[in-house]
């Protein structure tokens, strides 16, 4: 080549809760072009730490340069993945723009960055968006959206959404589920002493979409004190910035031994909790459809008696039993293995629609659109 090869920019610049969604897609892009010069700009020594680690494990930690992005903070004590306290995004992004200039693609997985391109058009053809969540709630409406150049959406379903909502199709590229390709994916260490069947209830962390703020503690505490399920606590990364007191009501529910709560680990976003678990409780968290990858039983919480059929956003609600009463919950969870039957016809389609491919060939899928999308 007469020039030097083509520069790809991944942005780890959020929470750690979107590491997983663009980390597949930096790894399955090194390895299928390794004369790239690919980079990860992270935002603090938790990012740094979790994407150097998995660089070595895959044996690509020279084909990738780790750069830190301005305002990058360390944090020695965090040493889990815990989520970080980060610096306000506009100013880390207005000191980054000039840093990104030479990359002919920067590929991102949250809304934040997508400022750059909405205030600077010149670099509209750069910036390549990655999905993160799916199915029914995303929110697609953002005009931030469609300041990127191209996203990389999982189903043809979600690209209908957009193309209804008029963004061009040659702007929409389907290419699967990346965040199912994950390396962290694989079931986590042992975490109880027993080999009772575990739930997961894992409530969102926006009020208006959330069954916490309603039933929240009433369910831990029912949680704690009923003996047939083992209970992983892992509530939405955010909630806690919603309901400072949810560290305290937690800790003291995992002073249970058939109780796991979790509001700072890695764990916590990277899908393994999710992978562990028997069954689902929550209400809205997309968590959900990562969970019906492999069909399980689940129960949803409809604290606000929605009418949630007639509304277009809460289509995995079809996937398990509804219930509008708190105190219907322990019969539901009674009766969720032996219902589950009528609902894994319906589990598999909704995953199948919303997240498309999923696993290595999801990200692999990923990596080659960007590759064809590298100005020639």
């Amino acid at each position: 080549m007469s020039r030097a090869s083509p520069r790809i920019a991944f942005l780890f610049l959020g929470e750690t809760l979107l590491i997983p969604h663009l980390y597949p897609i930096l790894e399955a892009l090194a390895l299928a072009a390794p004369a790239l010069r690919v980079e990860a700009w992270t935002i603090s020594s938790v990012h740094e730490g979790l994407i150097a680690r998995w660089l070595d494990e895959a044996g690509i930690a020279a084909r990738v340069r780790l750069r830190r992005a301005p305002g990058w903070r360390a944090y020695p004590h965090l040493v889990r993945g815990e989520n970080p306290p980060l610096p306000a995004k506009l100013p880390v992004l207005a000191r980054l723009a000039p840093r990104l200039l030479a990359a002919d693609l920067v590929v991102c997985a949250e809304q934040t960055s997508l400022w750059l391109p909405r205030l600077l058009p010149f670099f509209r053809r750069r910036f390549i968006k990655t999905a993160h969540g799916a199915g029914s709630m995303s929110a697609r409406d953002d005009a931030r959206r469609r300041a990127a150049h191209v996203q990389l959406l999982p189903s043809a379903r979600e690209k209908d959404t957009y193309l209804a909502r008029g963004f061009a199709e040659d702007r929409l590229i389907v290419t699967g589920y990346a965040k199912s390709a994950f390396r962290g994916l694989a079931r986590p260490s042992r975490l109880f002493a027993d080999d009772r069947p575990v739930l997961v209830y894992a409530p969102h962390w926006q009020r208006h979409r959330s069954s916490w703020w309603a039933w929240g503690r009433a369910i831990v505490a029912a949680l704690v004190a009923q003996g047939a399920w083992n209970v992983i606590l892992a509530p939405h990364q955010r909630l806690i910035e919603k309901d400072p007191g949810l560290r305290a009501v937690l800790a003291e529910a995992a002073r249970a031994p058939h109780v796991h709560a979790d509001v700072d680990g890695f764990a916590m976003v990277d899908g393994s909790y999710m992978g562990a678990a028997d069954l689902y409780l929550g209400d809205t968290s997309s968590q959900v459809l990562e969970f019906l990858v492999r069909p399980r039983p689940c129960v949803f919480l409809n604290p606000d008696r929605l009418d949630w059929r007639a509304t277009d956003d809460h289509g995995f609600w079809a996937c398990g039993e509804v219930i509008d009463r708190l105190d219907a919950l322990p019969d539901a969870l009674a009766r969720a293995a032996a219902l589950h039957p009528r609902y894994e016809t319906a589990q598999r389609a909704c995953v199948a629609a919303s997240l498309g491919v999923t696993g290595p060939a999801a990200a692999e899928a990923a990596a080659q659109a960007l590759i064809a999308l590298i100005p020639r």
